[in-house]
Formats: structure tokens, C-alpha cells, sequence
């Protein structure tokens, strides 16, 4: 059975963040559903730089699903709306919970997960010029932090998405599968050896 991910976006989010990060899941073989949490459950999503993208189902009809993972994509709007979302809040919890992988990017950690004590054990990251959101004791510098102890992935922002996307698929699929993908993407030399 392929691996399955749970891509939630709102109004706001960062779509570099959320189709790099989707594509890459796709390419990996992962199966990804997208689901909307605007509040009136449109699954026409107006991103943070006016993009709009479309999302399978509202996240009520999709929050009970058997995911292996729940990412939330980064840019600040959105990610105060799924914090102001007492389903996506309840529906991360779950997945901690359930010892499945919560993954965040750019402004989701310190704006969702920090602020709903969902995880105040591990380390993470976020967007740098948002560091003040997450504890001294928790925040680490660097593009992606994987804590295996708590199955958090967090990443800093657009720039990180392949970097945040490959570790996904070596997480959900394997190692091999993301330096697979990692090949084909013709990444430049040096910024990104998925051996690191």
C-alpha cells in the first residue's frame, strides 16, 4: 500500500510551499489530498501572492482519513487560519497523537503548533524572521529539522520546499525514493546533496 499525505491549505498560504511541496509527494508516489480550511469551506484557495489553487474537499469531510502525514504549507494569513481552526487544530493533534508525521513549513510551527502546545516536546525550525514564535529551547537553525522522536518535520521557508519535500518522501516512501526524485530535478550543485 503507497504512502498517503494530507495537504492542508487556506487563504493566505504560501503556494511555492504548498505545490512544491505537493508535487514532490506525487513524484515520490505518495498519494496527496488536499483539503481546504477556509472557514466557509471554499475549495477555491487565494494564496499569499494571489495564486489560486484548488482543493480536493474541505477538510471536515477529510480529517477522519487514514494519512500517514499532515503537512501545513507556511505563509502568515494562512497559517493564522488554521490556527483560528479548532478542526485543523484537533486534526493535527490526532496525527500527533497517533505517532503520525505533523510536517510544517515557514510560518506554521510558531503560528500553529507552538501556540496550541501540540508539541512542547521538539525541536523545530520555521521561517528565520519569525523565530521569536517558537522557544529558545525548541528552535534550531537549519532548512529542515526531522525529530523522530516526536515524528516533527519542520522547514524555514519557500526556498527550503524541495529540501522539506525530499525528506517527506524519504520519510513516507525511502531514502532511495528521494534521492531518486532529488536526481531529476536537476538541482545545482552544492545547495542540495540529498547524502548529506
Amino acid at each position: 500500500m503507497s504512502a498517503s499525505a494530507l495537504v492542508c491549505l487556506a487563504p493566505g498560504s504560501e503556494e511555492m510551499e504548498a505545490v512544491t511541496t505537493i508535487d514532490l509527494l506525487v513524484r515520490g508516489g505518495v498519494k496527496v489530498t488536499t483539503a481546504s480550511v477556509a472557514s466557509d469551506g471554499d475549495l477555491v484557495i487565494t494564496c499569499s501572492r494571489g495564486v489560486k489553487l484548488l482543493a480536493d474537499a474541505p477538510l471536515v469531510q477529510v480529517a477522519d482519513g487514514d494519512y500517514d502525514a499532515i503537512i501545513l504549507p507556511g505563509g502568515l494569513k494562512g497559517a493564522e487560519c488554521f490556527r483560528d481552526s479548532p478542526l485543523l487544530v484537533e486534526t493535527v493533534k490526532q496525527f500527533h497523537r497517533s505517532g503520525r508525521i505533523v510536517a510544517t513549513i515557514c510560518a506554521a510551527a510558531g503560528t500553529v503548533l507552538v501556540p496550541h502546545e501540540i508539541f512542547p516536546i521538539g525541536n523545530m525550525t520555521g521561517y528565520p524572521g519569525l523565530k521569536e514564535t517558537i522557544p529558545d529551547d525548541q528552535w534550531q537553525d537549519k532548512r529542515v529539522v526531522w525529530d523522530p522522536r516526536v515524528n516533527l518535520l519542520t522547514s524555514q521557508g519557500p526556498g527550503t520546499s524541495i529540501d522539506f519535500g525530499l525528506k517527506l518522501i524519504d520519510l513516507l516512501v525511502s531514502r532511495e525514493k528521494a534521492w531518486e526524485v532529488s536526481s531529476q530535478l536537476v538541482m545545482a550543485a552544492g545547495i542540495y546533496n540529498y547524502y548529506e
